[in-house]
């Protein structure tokens, strides 16, 4: 009883990082797009950009040391 539970369990936080990855890749790459257009240097800009990349990069880490497959 106890351990098909827990298997549950890892499978629904396994989809809730998938689809947290998912949605920090495209906060990623708005910030990308968003700091390629303006045009002065802009540090609030940058630092968001940098924000969503490190977000993205922990939970893409932690994926694989959960060893979840990205589809």
């Amino acid at each position: 009883m106890l351990f098909s539970r827990k298997g549950k369990l890892k499978k629904e936080f396994d989809e809730k990082l998938v689809s947290s990855i998912k949605e920090t890749k495209e906060d990623l790459q708005s910030a990308k797009v968003i700091e390629e257009l303006t045009d002065d240097y802009n540090l609030s800009v940058i630092a968001e950009r940098k924000k969503a990349e490190s977000i993205h990069y922990y939970l893409y880490k932690e994926a694989r040391v959960r060893r979840v497959l990205i589809k």
